[in-house]
């Protein structure tokens, strides 16, 4: 038996976070620059009670190149967004997720510059 969509959106779970659509549609902006240039292939979001987080893989069998994490409970302190490096090390936090996806524009223009 198919779930209709009204079903669906009943089981959903209220208390998880989620990235909002302006915040998810800057993520999966970065995220297909990276696929064009080779470097990304999959992607995973996870919604936990705590926190949403979008991972990002090189192949879809190893773990997550990078993490981006959004943390409502740290948003008055450190700031709620992180990018957090597959071996756990925070690569930078803020309150604004445009500011901490700028990590990636050095790592952008390495991959434009060939030499």
């Amino acid at each position: 038996m198919v779930a209709t969509p009204e079903q669906v959106w009943a089981g959903a779970r209220t208390d998880a976070v989620a990235f909002s659509r302006d915040e998810l549609s800057k993520i999966l902006g970065l995220y297909g620059r990276f696929v064009a240039a080779g470097e990304w292939r999959d992607y995973a979001i996870d919604h936990r009670k705590d926190a949403a987080i979008f991972s990002v893989f090189r192949r879809a069998a190893e773990t997550p190149l990078y993490r981006i994490e959004k943390r409502p409970a740290l948003a008055t302190r450190q700031g709620a967004f992180a990018v957090v490096s597959m071996t756990g090390v925070i690569l930078k936090r803020g309150r604004d997720l445009a500011q901490v996806l700028r990590l990636f524009d050095r790592q952008r223009l390495r991959l434009a510059d060939p030499g």
